[in-house]
C-alpha cells in the first residue's frame, strides 16, 4: 500500500495496531483521539484515507462524514464502531462512507479495505443524501452482534441505493418481509409507496396492472415467489420487463432453496434470473444464539412500553432460550415474550418461567431440516453451551480443550480416510498436513485405517 491514512480511535491500544499494522504495509500513519485534530488534518489536505471511530470523546465520527465528504469528496473514509446495528451501518452509507465494519474487527480485512479505498480515492462519490427523520427506523429489531448480522447490514447497506432487484431467502420468521422493508425505508425510494404482494394479487390478467398502479415507482416486495403459480410468475417477468410509466424496485422473498425450485420447474428460470441481481440470506436464528438477549431485551421492553415494568432475562432464562432450536426463528421468539410480559409479574424472568413458555411453543421442523445448513461453528458452539450447562456452577474436568478437539478430530480423518479408500498421502494432501503428523494422529486417536472404502 502506498498513502497516508489519517487513524482516529479513542482506544490506545486499536491505535498502536493500525499504526503498526499499516506502517508495515508502507502506508504513513497519522493518529490520534480527537475528532477535532482529525478535522484539522482533514481541513490542511493532509491523508489519503480515514479510519474513524464512531462514539469519540469530543464527538461522533458518523457526524463529521458530510463535512468531510462537501470539503475533500475525493477522500475515502472507513468507519469503524462498536455500536453493532443496522442504523450504524445505514447511517454510515448514507453519509457516505467508503466502508463500514463493527468491532471487534478482523485487521487483515481492514487491511484489504484499506488498501481498496488507497487505490479508488480519486473515484468520483455519488451525491449525498440527506437522512430522513423515519420515526420506525429506531424501532427495527434488526440488531445483533453476531458476524452473520454485521455482514447482513453490510449488504442491505450496500443494496439500498441501487435499482437491482434483490432476493431475500431465509427460514420462516427469520426477518425476510422486515430486510425488505428496511431496504425501502433507507432507499432514494422512501417517500414512495412501498407494496407487498402475493399470488392472490396477481391470479389474473390484470393483477399486474393494479400492483404497478398501487406501487407507483416505490418498491414492490413479492412474497413467496416460489409458492406462486407459474402462469402468474409469467406475468411478473412480463411486469418486469414493461412496467408502463413507473419502473419500480422488485424485492421478493422465499423460504426455500430458489435455485432447486427452479431445477425442479416450480420457478421459472427466466424469473429467477430476472429477480437475482442481488441476493440477502437472513440467518437463522439459532444460528446467531448471542443476539437472542438482546432481541428478546428489545421485545420485552417494546411489550411493557407505557408501563414501569422493565422485565429482564434470568441468567437461566438466557441460557435456556440460547439452547433452544427456534423453529420459528425471531418472530417465535417475539410471540414468547410478549406471553412472557402478560404471564411474568417478577422483574427478573425465571429458568421455570422460560421452559413453561417454550413448552407451549410450535415445535415444527424448520424449513431447511431436510437440508443441515448449520454451520460447523454454531453446531459446536451449541454442543459446548450444552455441556457447561450439564455441569451447572461446577466447571467441567481439566484438559477440556484437548477432549474436544479429539472429538472433532477423530471423525474428520476418519472420513478423510474413508473418502481417500485409506490412502494415507491422499488423505495427508486433503487434509493439508505432513504424512508424518497424519500417522502421529492415527496413532494417538487410536484410528483403524481400512483401504478400499470410498465414499466418493
Amino acid at each position: 500500500m502506498d498513502g497516508t491514512v489519517l487513524v482516529a480511535d479513542d482506544d490506545r491500544t486499536i491505535r498502536t495496531v493500525l499504526t503498526q499494522a499499516l506502517t508495515r504495509a508502507g502506508c504513513k500513519v497519522h493518529a490520534t483521539s480527537s475528532l477535532t485534530t482529525l478535522m484539522r488534518w482533514v481541513a490542511e489536505g493532509r491523508g489519503d484515507a480515514v479510519i474513524t471511530d464512531v462514539a469519540m470523546p469530543d464527538g461522533n465520527g458518523l457526524e463529521m462524514l458530510p463535512k468531510i465528504s462537501a470539503d475533500r469528496p475525493e477522500l475515502p473514509v472507513i468507519v469503524i464502531s462498536a455500536q453493532n446495528t443496522i442504523m450504524t451501518a445505514i447511517k454510515a452509507a448514507e453519509a457516505e462512507a467508503f466502508d463500514y465494519l463493527p468491532k471487534p474487527f478482523d485487521l487483515p480485512d481492514l487491511m484489504k479495505r484499506t488498501a481498496r479505498a488507497l487505490d479508488r480515492k480519486d473515484s468520483t462519490r455519488r451525491t449525498v443524501q440527506e437522512p430522513t427523520t423515519d420515526g420506525d427506523r429506531d424501532d427495527l429489531p434488526l440488531v445483533g452482534r453476531t458476524l452473520v448480522m454485521q455482514a447482513l447490514y453490510r449488504l442491505v447497506a450496500r443494496v439500498m441505493n441501487t435499482d437491482l432487484p434483490v432476493l431475500i431467502w431465509g427460514e420462516s420468521g427469520s426477518g425476510k418481509s422486515l430486510i425488505g422493508k428496511a431496504i425501502h425505508d433507507f432507499s432514494d425510494r422512501r417517500t414512495l409507496p412501498f407494496v407487498t404482494v402475493t399470488a392472490a394479487d396477481l391470479q389474473d390478467i390484470e393483477g399486474p396492472a393494479r400492483v404497478l398502479a398501487r406501487v407507483r415507482g416505490g418498491t414492490l416486495l413479492i412474497d413467496e415467489i416460489a409458492d406462486i403459480p407459474l402462469e402468474a410468475q409469467a406475468r411478473i417477468a412480463r411486469m418486469m420487463d414493461e412496467p408502463g410509466e413507473y419502473t419500480p424496485r422488485f424485492l421478493a422473498t422465499s423460504q426455500s432453496d430458489l435455485a432447486e425450485a427452479m431445477k425442479q420447474g416450480s420457478l421459472r428460470r427466466d424469473l429467477y434470473y430476472r429477480l437475482s441481481g442481488a441476493t440477502v440470506h437472513v440467518p437463522a436464528l439459532r444460528d446467531r444464539v448471542e443476539d437472542i438477549d438482546l432481541l428478546a431485551a428489545h421485545f420485552l421492553a417494546r411489550a411493557d412500553s407505557g408501563t414501569a415494568s422493565g422485565r429482564v432475562l434470568s441468567e437461566g432464562a438466557s441460557k435456556v432460550f440460547a439452547n433452544y432450536s427456534w423453529p420459528g426463528n425471531v418472530r417465535q421468539l417475539e410471540h414468547a415474550m410478549r406471553q412472557l410480559a402478560l404471564t411474568s409479574h417478577a422483574p427478573e424472568i425465571s429458568l421455570e418461567e422460560a421452559r413453561q413458555v417454550l413448552g407451549a411453543q410450535p415445535t415444527t421442523e424448520p424449513v431447511y431440516a431436510q437440508v443441515n445448513t448449520e454451520r460447523l461453528g454454531a453446531s459446536v458452539e451449541r454442543h459446548l453451551r450444552r455441556y457447561f450447562d450439564q455441569h451447572g456452577a461446577m466447571l467441567p474436568p481439566p484438559g477440556l480443550y484437548a477432549r474436544i478437539l479429539r472429538e472433532i478430530e477423530a471423525p474428520l480423518i476418519e472420513i478423510a480416510l474413508a473418502a481417500t479408500s485409506g490412502n494415507q498421502a491422499k488423505c495427508a494432501d486433503l487434509l493439508g498436513i505432513n504424512r508424518n503428523t497424519l500417522r502421529k494422529k492415527i496413532t494417538d486417536l487410536d484410528i483403524e485405517v481400512t483401504r478400499g472404502r470410498k465414499m466418493m
